[in-house]
């Protein structure tokens, strides 16, 4: 396996611990802490450098799981973002509607479904 890839994949389950943090902890207190953007942000810029790294080492930037991932990263973004959103509209700590939480689980579990064909993918090599 290349460097690259080997550096990709430790970032990228660095990203998942990050994300799973953030959602769990806000499934738990079903509010957006300062905990829960930290881990969102963390785990965005290591999906970014993973992704990158993937890229690189594939020497591809469309794949089908590229094409998996590049949608579940946009998730995790607009998850991220809209946490800052709804952090600036109602305050830190401000209970979040059954709709947000739900919009983030869906972001996350897709999410994980990209890490899972990513994984099995590479098992398959």
């Amino acid at each position: 396996m290349k460097p690259i890839l080997i550096t990709g994949i430790s970032i990228v389950n660095l990203a998942l611990i990050s994300y799973a943090i953030a959602i769990v902890i806000q499934n738990r207190k079903k509010s957006i802490t300062r905990h829960v953007l930290t881990f969102l942000t963390i785990g965005i810029i290591f999906d970014i450098t993973s992704t990158i790294c993937m890229i690189i080492s594939s020497g591809k930037v469309i794949t089908f799981h590229g094409m998996i991932g590049y949608f579940s990263l946009a998730g995790m973004l607009i998850d991220t973002i809209m946490s800052y959103v709804n952090v600036k509209r109602h305050g830190l700590n401000s209970v979040l509607s059954k709709k947000f939480i739900r919009w983030s689980q869906i972001a996350f579990f897709y999410w994980l479904l990209a890490y899972i064909t990513g994984a099995i993918i590479v098992m398959s090599r």
